[in-house]
This record gives structure tokens, sequence and C-alpha cells, in this order.
């Protein structure tokens, strides 16, 4: 195992990291506002989907972006029309939208692109990779960057920005407020209901975001389920990371690296058994989290 295999091994870990961080990001904004938001792997699916079709139609990357945003968005719209409106139950809400996403989007690949199972071809085109020269020539460094795209990049710089919104403004703590104690923050003319669809709507737009750069960065194609249970992937991510923007970073890399060691090893150990790998991590991170919380809560 040389430095260039390692370099190659983050790098990976990179590229899988942005779909599940952006997904977080999503899960952290609801649960500020204490919405528990499960759509989100029908939100991130829908995005992927949209992409693909609108990519292949018009040829533009950007435009198919905007698209995965839009479909993304109103999913989440739907969730918090819904579930935080009219108050429906978040479990049958959440479940019911990603059933229907994964459903609809089945139907849709064959209606519009007349095939089954997955779609691919030459005419699609990819997120475009940013390679600045003076990094790319240093030995380990250049490697660990190589490829990235923009969104890449986007994911963590939305990091800051929801940090330095949440806990550096005025309109970030009222927003966090009402995730502490929303009776609280409604008596001082906060309108919760209206900040609580709001970010539960921009939770969709981050995963829409996700989706897209799933479906065109690493691969460019789309596969039926193709999200794989990253959207719950990302709700365990955003958890472990305490709803916290930078802490959410930490988490998501964490099983970035389970997706690409699982990767890695599939020319060692069957795939089937190798695939396992980011969901095995997830429980035990989950575990050892929980024990870790309620040991400092028996703690005070």
């Amino acid at each position: 195992m040389d430095s260039n295999y390692i370099a190659s091994l983050i790098n990976s870990t990179l590229r899988s990291t942005t779909p599940v961080l952006l997904v977080a990001l999503g899960s952290a904004i609801c649960s500020q506002v204490g919405v528990f938001n499960i759509a989100l792997e029908g939100q991130m699916l829908i995005a992927s989907f949209t992409s693909i079709v609108v990519n292949y139609l018009t040829g533009s990357v950007l435009l198919a972006i905007i698209a995965g945003i839009i479909s993304g968005t109103i999913i989440g719209a739907i969730v918090a029309v819904v579930q935080v409106k009219y108050q429906a139950a978040d479990m049958v809400v959440g479940n019911s939208l990603n059933l229907l996403v994964a459903g609809l989007t089945s139907i849709l690949l064959f209606v519009i692109l007349g095939v089954r199972g997955s779609f691919s071809s030459p005419d699609l085109i990819p997120l475009g990779k940013i390679n600045i020269s003076f990094i790319k020539a240093l030995p380990f460094i250049g490697r660990v960057f190589a490829d990235l795209t923009v969104v890449d990049y986007i994911s963590y710089v939305i990091a800051i920005l929801m940090y330095i919104f949440l806990f550096k403004t005025v309109a970030g703590f009222r927003v966090h407020s009402i995730g502490i104690n929303k009776e609280a923050a409604e008596s001082l003319g906060v309108n919760t209901l209206r900040i609580r669809m709001a970010a539960v709507a921009f939770s969709g737009a981050l995963s829409g975001l996700g989706g897209s750069v799933l479906s065109m960065g690493q691969v460019t194609l789309f596969t039926e389920n193709m999200t794989a249970g990253r959207g719950f992937i990302a709700m365990a991510a955003a958890g472990m990371g305490q709803n916290h923007p930078l802490y959410v970073i930490g988490s998501s890399l964490l099983f970035g690296a389970a997706q690409t060691l699982s990767v890695s090893l599939q020319n060692i150990i069957p795939s089937q058994l190798t695939m396992t790998i980011p969901y095995i991590i997830t429980i035990i991170a989950l575990s050892v989290f929980g024990y870790r919380t309620r040991k400092q809560k028996s703690m005070k």
C-alpha cells in the first residue's frame, strides 16, 4: 500500500462523502426546527432521476442540477405541508413518500426513457471536474484533490455557511430556538410554522443537490433505487454530528470512508458482503454514539 494508493482512497472518500454530506445537512436543518424528516431518501432519489432525464434531454449540466434541486424541493414542500402544517404522522408521511418516489421513478424511467432497471447513454454529460494546475502537480495532495467536482467543494462551503447562519446570526438563533422550545419561540413573536416549513423545503433542495451529484458525479447514469439507503445513512450522520453543520462534516466523512472501503475490498471479499459495510458501520457508530450520549446524561 503506497502513498499514491492511500491518496486515491482519500480522493474516493471525498467524492463518496458529498451526497451524504448534503443530505445530512438537510436532515440537520430539519432537526434544528424540531422536524423528523425521513423522506430524505425520496428527496434524493427523485433528484437523481430528474437530473439524468434533464441532462439527457437538454445536454445541460446546469439545467440538470437546477431540475434536481427543484424536484427535491417539491418533495420537501409536500413534507412541509402534510407533516408540519397539518401535523400528519412523520413515519407515515416519510415512508409513503419514499415508496411513492421509488415506484414513480421506476415507472417514469420506462415511460420517458424507454428502459427498465437503469439508464446510461454517451449523450449524458457528467459534472465538470476541477483540477487546479499547481495543486495537481503536488505528489500526494494533487492525487487527493484530483477530479473533484465543483459540488464536492460547494458542499463544504454550504456546511460552513449553515454554521455561520445558525450560530452567528439573529435569524439563525431564532431557527435554533424552535427546536429547543417551540412554545417559547412563539411567545417571542417567531413565526414557527413558516420557519419550520421553509427549513423542510430547504432540506429538499440540499437533498436534491445531493441526488444530482450522486447520478452525475462519480458515474453518470440512473439506476432504480440508486440511493440505496443513503438518505437514512445521512440521517445517522446528522445524528452523530449532533445536527451541528461542522460536526456533520466529520460524521459524513466516516460514512464516505465506509463506502470507499466497501468498494476497495470487492476484489478480495465477495461484493454481497462488502456492500453491507456502510450499513454495519452505521449501526456500530450509532450504537457507540447512543451509548456515549446516555452515559453523559447519566453523569449530569
